[in-house]
C-alpha cells in the first residue's frame, strides 16, 4: 500500500508541544498541560481529561463579568495527544521569563509552568465588549490558534489594529481604544469597524486574516 498520506505520521519521542502540522498540535505528554475545551482530535496512551475552572476566585468573577473565551480543560498522563481548532492555523511561542498578552479566542494550549490572568485593556469601560484579554507570564510554551495566515506587525510608531482580528501582542506595549470619527465609516472587516485597539511603544503586534469564524445562523 503506497500513499503520501503515509509519511505523515506522527513523529514519536518529541516532549512537549510541537506542530504535527501547521494545523493540527502534537503534545507529548507526560504530566499535565492546560487546553481549550473540546480541541482534543485524538490521543495514544494513557490520558485523562477534566475540567479546569479559572483557578481562583477573582479570575472566576472576571471570566464571568468580561466574557474573555478561555474555556479550559487539564489534560493529564503520560502518551500523544493532537489539538486543532476549525483547522486554524497553529502557532507556538515561547515565553522566557516575559509576558505576552494573548485574545482568549485564540488560545489553543499553553504549559502549566505559566501563571495567567484576565485583564482589562487600558482605556476600555468596564462594559466595552471584547476589550479583555489574558496575560501569560513565565517560562513556558503557548500554542495559539489564527484564523487564518497572522501577519506580526512591528510596533515603532502607532498602530491600530480592529478589535476582532487582534491575537496577540506584546505585554510592555501601552494600549488604548480609539474610536472611528465617522459612526458610518466602516474601515474595518469585522464587528469593531469603529473600534480599534491603538498600540503604542516598542513591541510587536500579531494580527490574523479574518475576525474569528462566524457565529453560527440562528434556527427557527
Amino acid at each position: 500500500m503506497r500513499s503520501e498520506l503515509f509519511q505523515r505520521v506522527q513523529e514519536n519521542n518529541i516532549p512537549g508541544m510541537s506542530l504535527q502540522n501547521h494545523k493540527m498540535l502534537r503534545i507529548g505528554l507526560n504530566g499535565e498541560v492546560f487546553a481549550r475545551q473540546g480541541s482534543m482530535v485524538a490521543y495514544q496512551g494513557n490520558v485523562d481529561f477534566s475540567y479546569q475552572g479559572a483557578g481562583s476566585v477573582g479570575r472566576f468573577f472576571k471570566k464571568a463579568l468580561t466574557g474573555e473565551g478561555m474555556p479550559l480543560m487539564r489534560i493529564t498522563g503520560q502518551g500523544d495527544v493532537f489539538l486543532a481548532r476549525d483547522a486554524w492555523d497553529v502557532h507556538l511561542i515561547d515565553l522566557e521569563g516575559d509576558a505576552l498578552t494573548v485574545s482568549g479566542d485564540n488560545v489553543l494550549a499553553f504549559d502549566p509552568t505559566l501563571s495567567w490572568d484576565i485583564r482589562r485593556v487600558e482605556g476600555a469601560g468596564i462594559m466595552t465588549g471584547g476589550l479583555f484579554n489574558t496575560v501569560f507570564q513565565g517560562h513556558g510554551r503557548i500554542a495559539i490558534a489564527c484564523h487564518g495566515m497572522p501577519v506580526l506587525l512591528n510596533v515603532d510608531q502607532p498602530t491600530f489594529v480592529d478589535t476582532d482580528a487582534v491575537v496577540a501582542w506584546s505585554s510592555s506595549l501601552r494600549t488604548g481604544v480609539r474610536k472611528t470619527v465617522k459612526a458610518g465609516a466602516l474601515i474595518g472587516r469585522g464587528s469593531g469597524e469603529a473600534v480599534q485597539l491603538a498600540f503604542e511603544g516598542q513591541g510587536f503586534v500579531l494580527v490574523q486574516a479574518s475576525e474569528g469564524a462566524p457565529a453560527p445562523a440562528a434556527t427557527g
